[in-house]
């Protein structure tokens, strides 16, 4: 009988069993580096590919800097635009030295259209400094039980030992939804908002998330990309009952089209987890702790 538990261990760890949902996810499990698959409903995995390969998280990261935003109690608080904050690359929103702005806005804009000068203003103005605001990111990931994860920056740029895991980000991405502003602010598609002392000037931001364009059940949640990192993606579709978060780390090709069919493939069908999936298994992953059965 043990080697029986054995074998399926195997099969769970290199993504090749799990249930209903293969047929779905094989045309694209290919071109997927790390993707895991979850139904928020039932609390249960579906499926599981290189969940715990450490990948670099590209713009993923500025969940984790918009929750600690949202959670410091400031939102409604006006921050300065420093030089360091402009310098910021690539995708930016345009900010000016001096301008001012209230945190909330920047959440926003860090979220909506990944703006780089926004994340960076955030996390000089929540955490005192770039490298304090960092400090506290980790703290942050230690605290969820985000064990494979390291940040070096509050964008998601590639910049040393700045790494994560899809079953790392998956546990931050459920914390972060529990938060009512969070995912208010990620089922947006386009936000403006003007400096409080330049209120002439205006400022737009549009989602980088195509799926809240072209999906009727997608619900947020953040788009990520470098050229180190690939196309990222974590993203949420509600229909009814069901509720589907998938985590896509470097999706090499078609990562729209990859998202949509998987999400619309689960919403449409009576999917179910693979019957022998360890039950303890899934609870030590909605409880942020290290999984037996590795991914």
């Amino acid at each position: 009988m043990r080697w029986i538990v054995y074998i399926w261990l195997f099969l769970l760890a290199n993504g090749l069993v799990w249930g209903g949902i293969s047929p779905i996810v094989k045309p694209f499990e290919s071109d997927i580096s790390s993707l895991i698959v979850k139904d928020l409903s039932s609390k249960k995995v579906l499926y599981a590919k290189g969940g715990s390969q450490r990948m670099r998280p590209a713009s993923l990261t500025k969940i984790m800097t918009a929750i600690l935003a949202i959670e410091s109690g400031k939102m409604n608080k006006v921050v300065t635009i420093t030089s360091e904050a402009t310098r910021a690359v690539p995708t930016k929103a345009g900010l000016k030295v001096g301008e001012k702005f209230y945190l909330r806005d920047l959440v926003k804009s860090a979220l909506i259209s990944s703006a780089n000068d926004s994340a960076t203003a955030i996390g000089i103005f929540v955490g005192g400094s770039s490298k304090r605001f960092v400090q506290m990111m980790n703290r942050k990931a230690r605290k969820l039980g985000m064990r494979e994860t390291h940040f070096t920056n509050a964008v998601g740029l590639d910049i040393g030992n700045h790494y994560s895991t899809a079953k790392d980000l998956l546990i931050l991405a459920e914390y972060a939804i529990k938060n009512r502003t969070f995912n208010q602010i990620v089922k947006v598609n386009y936000h403006a908002f003007r400096p409080v002392n330049h209120t002439k000037r205006r400022y737009i931001a549009k989602t980088s998330n195509r799926l809240l364009k072209d999906n009727k059940y997608a619900v947020g949640v953040k788009t990520g990309y470098t050229s180190k990192a690939g196309p990222c993606l974590i993203a949420r579709a509600k229909k009814g009952k069901k509720d589907i978060i998938l985590v896509m780390l470097n999706s090499k090709q078609k990562r729209w089209e990859s998202a949509t069919k998987i999400l619309d493939g689960i919403l449409s069908n009576g999917v179910k987890v693979a019957q022998n999936q360890s039950a303890r298994d899934t609870q030590s992953l909605d409880k942020g702790r290290v999984i037996r059965t590795p991914y």
